[in-house]
């Protein structure tokens, strides 16, 4: 075999990429700043080469074939690792890292960025990129070096460290205070229970905690970013039952209150990335801190 025809040009297969990732000759030609027909020839000529069928096309519309999908997982990960390794090669060259951040956005804002501006003091020239994500990260069709979720367990083919334990807490508006020997389980579970969307059973868990019935739950409004749910209680529109690590300063301030009722939750807060990212000299440095900070 004619190994020239298993390395295709850098060109051939940044096209075959962008389109397979967005299964969109237009919008890969967009993000290459190429036309439509070039990604269109450059995908076609990948095609030939290798004697593959990596599209069907039907009108003006492309879909991935199955041996299509294949190479594109498998080719996103090699490229995900060749830009790595520039980047790598570029920060230790210049001295200057550059780590592109996924965070939930309440931790964010809550929890991350009053503490960020100890890493640069730490670290002058580096730069941390802030993306707020709710949905989990694919590292293989994002540009995202790292991010900071919550889950139950380590996720498979990703490097996970354990930040933080989740520890939920009841809260109410800070008017509730007056009665603060009052609010017993049983009275919580009367009220209008406010939810966020990524965790949905949180509730569930605190009412089996206490040994409620379930069918009493008076589950209200769902939001999707905590804040929100934090303002809604505020405004007196219900009950919350949040991560302590994000109220931590409304509590002290008495802007919340809450009458105690935390729970243990069976999530945690992690830093995760891709084996290939984990010799990045920005993450290799905000991995450092934070751990530091836990």
């Amino acid at each position: 075999m004619n190994y020239r025809h298993l390395t295709p040009s850098m060109s051939l297969l940044l096209a075959f990429e962008a389109a397979a990732r967005h299964e969109s000759y237009t919008r890969a030609a967009a993000e290459l700043s190429l036309t439509q027909s070039a990604v269109s020839r450059q995908v076609q000529a990948l095609e030939q080469q290798l004697g593959l069928t990596l599209f069907r096309r039907e009108g003006r519309q492309v879909q991935l074939t199955d041996v299509g999908r294949l190479y594109q997982g498998e080719l996103s990960e090699a490229l995900g690792r060749i830009r790595s390794a520039t980047l790598q090669a570029l920060a230790y060259q210049s001295g200057v890292g550059t780590l592109r951040l996924a965070t939930l956005p309440t931790f964010g804002s809550k929890w991350l960025l009053p503490r960020l501006h100890a890493f640069y003091g730490a670290h002058p020239g580096m730069l941390v990129h802030i993306h707020s994500r709710i949905e989990a990260i694919n590292f293989d069709t994002s540009e995202i070096d790292a991010a900071i979720g919550v889950a139950s367990h380590d996720l498979p083919g990703l490097i996970c460290h354990r930040l933080h334990a989740e520890e939920l807490v009841v809260i109410l508006p800070p008017d509730a205070a007056g009665d603060a020997q009052g609010w017993s389980p049983a009275r919580v579970s009367g009220e209008m229970l406010l939810n966020v969307a990524n965790n949905p059973h949180a509730w569930g868990e605190w009412f089996s905690h206490h040994g409620l019935a379930h069918r009493s739950m008076r589950l209200g409004p769902s939001f999707e970013l905590t804040s929100h749910l934090i303002q809604a209680v505020r405004a007196g529109i219900g009950i919350g039952l949040v991560p302590r690590i994000l109220v931590e300063e409304e509590l002290a301030k008495g802007e919340l209150f809450s009458p105690g009722l935390a729970i243990a939750s069976q999530r945690s807060y992690y830093l995760i990335y891709p084996p290939r990212n984990e010799a990045l000299p920005s993450l290799r440095a905000f991995r450092s801190w934070l751990l530091e900070q836990i």
